[in-house]
C-alpha cells in the first residue's frame, strides 16, 4: 500500500464515542531503497560547493590581513594597492553570492515511497527512520555516496542517489507557498484593488496555496480558492513555505498506533449512531402510518445507515442542490463545503473540525490511487467527499450549492479516510 506522505496539522478531530488522536498521514512499507552506492554528480557538487564556500571565507580573511599589512608598509605601488582592492572585492562579493542562496543545503527525497535513514553512512548501519517521496531535509555534509542529513527530528545518513540538492524546481514542486489567514473573514477579489469584486469568502486561520506572488510589492498575492484563482491583501495573511519531512522510526510507530486506534474509534462511533439511526427510522415509520402528510412537495431524507464509506455516499447525496452559505452547517438549509463535510459525517457519529484545511489532520492519509467512496478531499480552500466514478460532492458555492465536481478540478492536498 503505497501512501504519499503530507504535512502534520494539529486539529480537534473528536469522535462521539471518543477523542479522535490527531494524527500524520501513513505511508505504507515498501521494498527500501537503500543498497551500496557511489557518489554521483550531485553529491561532487554539493562537496565542491561547500569546499567553495570554505575557501571564499578564507579568501576574505586573507584579504583583509594584506589589507592591513598595505595600511601600515611605506613603499607599495599604487598598481599593488589596485590589485588587493581589485582582490577583496571580488572575495567579498564571493561570499555574499554563497551566503544569499538559500536552497544550497535543501534536498529533496526524490523516491516513489520512502528511502531509509540509518545511523551511519552504510547500508549496514541501523535504520534511523524514513524520508518519503517529496521530503526536504538540510544536508549538512556528504561524503562517498553519502549524506548526512537533518529532517525534522531525523539525524542520520542517506545515499545521495535518493536526495536533490540544492534544485529550485525541484524544491519549489515538493513545498507549498502558503497564506493564512490572520482576519475573521478574509475577501477573496478578482483584481488587486477593494473595488474588485469578491469571488469568495475565507474564514480566519484558513490557510491557501499562493499561486503567484508577482504583485506582492503592491500588498496582494494570488492564492487558490474554490471559485479559482484571485487575490487576497497580504495585510491579513501570513506568508510561509510548507515543506513536509521525515520520521524516526519512532515516530513511525507512534503514527501507525494512532492511526489504528483512530480507526477503530470511528468504528465504534458509527455503529453507535447506526443503531440510534435504526430506532429513530422504526419510531417515523409508526408515526407516518398514524397520519398523513401534510405537504405532498416537501422533500424528505433518509436517515443515516451502515458505517462505510458507500454509506457516507449515499447518505450524503440526497442533500445535491440543498444551498451553500458561508459559514452554515445545515444539510437542508444551507451549509458551506467543510459545514457540508462536518454535517454528514456528524450523522455518523464522528466529529469534524469546521474547517477545510483542519480537516487534513483528521482521519489518516491514503493515496490518490486507493482513494474509495467517503473519502475526504481536501483543496486549497475547499474539501469534499468522493462519491467514485472520478467526482466528489461537496457545498461548491453560493450559485450553485452542493453539487458534483471532477475530482481534479483543481489540486489535491490530501485525501483522508475515516473508516
Amino acid at each position: 500500500m503505497n501512501r504519499n506522505r503530507k504535512v502534520t496539522k494539529l486539529a480537534a478531530c473528536t469522535l462521539a464515542a471518543g477523542v479522535m488522536i490527531g494524527s500524520s498521514a501513513i505511508t505504507a512499507g515498501a521494498t527500501p531503497l537503500a543498497g551500496v552506492v557511489g557518489a554521483t554528480s550531485t553529491s561532487e557538487t554539493t562537496a565542491d560547493a561547500s569546499s567553495y564556500s570554505t575557501l571564499s571565507g578564507i579568501s576574505l580573511t586573507v584579504s583583509d590581513i594584506l589589507a592591513n599589512a598595505q595600511t601600515s608598509a611605506t613603499t607599495e605601488t599604487t598598481e599593488t594597492d589596485t590589485t588587493e582592492t581589485s582582490q577583496d572585492t571580488a572575495s567579498t562579493e564571493t561570499t555574499e553570492t554563497t551566503e544569499t542562496n538559500e536552497y544550497a543545503n535543501v534536498g529533496i527525497a526524490t523516491v516513489s515511497d520512502y528511502v531509509y535513514v540509518r545511523s551511519s553512512a552504510s547500508t549496514d548501519a541501523d535504520v534511523v527512520g524514513k524520508l518519503y517521496a517529496n521530503n526536504a531535509c538540510t544536508v549538512n555534509s556528504s561524503e562517498n555516496g553519502w549524506y548526512q542529513i537533518t529532517s525534522g527530528n531525523i539525524n542520520g545518513y542517506v545515499s545521495s542517489d535518493y536526495v536533490t540538492v540544492g534544485d529550485e524546481a525541484t524544491i519549489a514542486a515538493a513545498s507549498r507557498r502558503v497564506a493564512t489567514v490572520t482576519t475573521t473573514t478574509l475577501y477573496v477579489r478578482s483584481e488587486t484593488n477593494t473595488d474588485s469584486s469578491v469571488i469568495g469568502m475565507v474564514p480566519g486561520d484558513e490557510d491557501l496555496t499562493v499561486t503567484d506572488e508577482s504583485t506582492k510589492d503592491q500588498g496582494w498575492v494570488k492564492v487558490s480558492v474554490e471559485a479559482g484563482d484571485g487575490y487576497v491583501s497580504t495585510d491579513y495573511v501570513t506568508l510561509s513555505t510548507e515543506y513536509t519531512y521525515g520520521e524516526t522510526t519512532e515516530e513511525e510507530a507512534a503514527r501507525v498506533a494512532a492511526e489504528e486506534a483512530e480507526r477503530k474509534a470511528a468504528e465504534e462511533a458509527a455503529a453507535a449512531a447506526e443503531a440510534r439511526n435504526n430506532a429513530r427510522s422504526s419510531s417515523s415509520s409508526l408515526s407516518k402510518k398514524s397520519s398523513s402528510s401534510s405537504s405532498s412537495s416537501q422533500k424528505s431524507y433518509s436517515s443515516a445507515s451502515g458505517s462505510g464509506g458507500s454509506a457516507v455516499v449515499s447518505y450524503a447525496t440526497q442533500f445535491l442542490g440543498n444551498p451553500y452559505v458561508y459559514g452554515g452547517s445545515s444539510l437542508t438549509n444551507g451549509t458551506d463545503c467543510s459545514g457540508f463535510v462536518m454535517s454528514v459525517y456528524s450523522a455518523f457519529g464522528v466529529g469534524l473540525p469546521h474547517s477545510s484545511s483542519a480537516m487534513r489532520s483528521c482521519g489518516y492519509e491514503v493515496s490518490y490511487d486507493e482513494m474509495q467512496p467517503g473519502d475526504i478531499v481536501c483543496y486549497s480552500g475547499h474539501v469534499g467527499i468522493y462519491v467514485g466514478g472520478g467526482s466528489i460532492i461537496s457545498a461548491s458555492n453560493p450559485s450553485d450549492g452542493i453539487k458534483y465536481s471532477n475530482v481534479n478540478y483543481k489540486p489535491i492536498l490530501s485525501i483522508r479516510r475515516i473508516f
